[in-house]
């Protein structure tokens, strides 16, 4: 059966997320309990802490994205998430029996990876697309990458069902079964085939961007074949557009909401599991409870996304009231944890807190607000993708490096702290930061809704 050009970029944006979603699958499961795990393991060997190793990805990710272009020009997007692949199951796979020399080495490969990888992405979404199919194809990857959130976390509740404790046994099973998981993604990207150029989006620079990145037939010899000092010129322009425009008016106003998704990716993400599974008081089955709020997490990313980012119900309106909604929800979040949580949760020992907050422990409320931080995240999640791409349509690629730079520098500097603060300081940062993004959100819309364009941008 011979697949059409569009049936041929769908089954690829299909592949992409199934990948993603395998990946992920195991990383974020991987990252929402590491500190849990730790905690739990008993050696004097290892030394190290979740909460470091996170930040030290994000903070290398964050350097990487300025070289992660080059690297895929040169070897190509399909080979890059392959590779990165591989260095997402390695890092996993460092936890069947950690060593903090390993554990750390791992956390700075893995990081290089993270730019690659979504970098690479980014790619093979835009050559898969047209004008036509990128809100789409972003819907169907997003939903499908979401998913993520739930198979791991179902399998983490189960896994640890009743337990009080994180025995050798238990952590050794899950993360054998989340490396071949990881596995199983990285050999999907395999599958993915080169589109044709016809179904490909109409602007020049991305036919241009389809015939260098992906394999070439052996009459486009030439254009795989470019001098050397031509990619060299090709990355370096791309670094000094990205510099240039991260100092332009729109991504000034954009980088506050930015560094607000990185500080509460980290939340929730890490710091709010590790949290819940240290409350004594939830009763005997806290550590199961990680698993079942990535779950709810889940839900609300998915619900989020496939209301605002798929269907696209809430164009007419604007984006503001997206975002609005997105910043009541996690306050709403916030201040349910606050009352519901232990203050010295996200830095308690392994063996637990005892401590009440300002409410009897409830595991109902605790679950609702996992709901509302997947739900909040992927309102602000959505509209930010969607402004960034109208702003700087004709640059997009610098304009998403920037957006990852400022994300995930902030996401190290929040998993950093996170080793050091208690929840309180945590919930307050967070709160004043979503509240100035949301500010600085409303007021980058307005140059949108006004039809202007600062002239240091358009002059990139």
């Amino acid at each position: 059966m011979i697949m059409s050009p569009a049936g041929k970029s769908l089954l690829n944006i299909i592949v992409l997320g199934f990948g993603f979603m395998f990946m992920f699958t195991a990383f974020q499961t991987c990252g929402n309990v590491e500190q849990t795990v730790i905690k739990s393991f008993n050696s004097s060997e290892f030394h190290g802490s979740g909460y470091t190793s996170m930040a030290i990805i994000y903070g290398v990710f964050s350097a990487s994205n300025l070289i992660a272009p080059s690297v895929v020009t040169v070897i190509g997007p399909q080979l890059s998430m392959f590779i990165s692949g591989l260095l997402y199951s390695g890092y996993i796979a460092v936890f069947i029996h950690p060593f903090t020399w390993s554990f750390y080495t791992a956390s700075v490969v893995v990081g290089i990876a993270a730019a690659v990888l979504w970098t690479a992405q980014g790619n093979l979404l835009t050559i898969n697309s047209t004008d036509a199919t990128i809100g789409r194809n972003s819907g169907i990857f997003w939903a499908l990458l979401q998913c993520s959130l739930f198979f791991g976390n179902i399998y983490i509740y189960f896994a640890w069902h009743q337990k009080l404790h994180i025995s050798d046994k238990d952590r050794q099973t899950v993360f054998i079964s989340l490396t071949i998981i990881s596995l199983v993604g990285t050999f999907l990207f395999f599958l993915i085939q080169r589109p044709e150029p016809e179904t490909t989006s109409s602007d020049p620079t991305s036919l241009e961007a389809s015939e260098s990145l992906l394999p070439a037939d052996s009459n486009e010899a030439n254009s795989v074949l470019a001098p050397p000092q031509g990619l060299c010129s090709q990355a370096l322009d791309a670094f000094k557009k990205a510099v240039r425009l991260s100092v332009t008016k729109e991504m000034l106003l954009l980088s506050t909401s930015i560094a607000y998704t990185g500080l509460e990716l980290t939340f929730y993400s890490g710091v709010y599991g590790t949290c819940i599974g240290a409350m004594t008081l939830f009763g005997d089955d806290a550590k199961g409870l990680i698993g079942l709020s990535g779950i709810f997490i889940g839900i609300g990313e998915i619900l989020g996304g496939g209301v605002f980012g798929l269907l696209n119900k809430c164009n007419q309106y604007g984006r503001n009231p997206v975002v609005l909604l997105g910043l009541l929800t996690h306050f709403l979040a916030f201040y349910l944890i606050f009352l519901n949580i232990a203050s010295d949760a996200p830095i308690a020992p392994e063996e637990g807190t005892q401590l009440q907050a300002y409410i009897t422990p409830s595991i109902e409320v605790a679950l609702l607000c996992s709901f509302l931080l997947g739900l909040g995240d992927s309102c602000f999640n959505t509209q930010l993708l969607s402004i960034v791409g109208y702003m700087f349509r004709e640059d997009s690629a610098p304009a998403f490096a920037v957006f990852k730079f400022v994300q995930s520098i902030t996401a190290a500097v929040a998993f950093f702290y996170s080793n050091y603060l208690l929840l309180h300081w945590q919930l307050l940062i967070m709160a004043l930061v979503g509240f100035l993004g949301t500010i600085t959100f409303f007021a980058a819309e307005l140059l949108v809704a006004a039809g202007r364009r600062d002239t240091d941008y358009s002059s990139i």
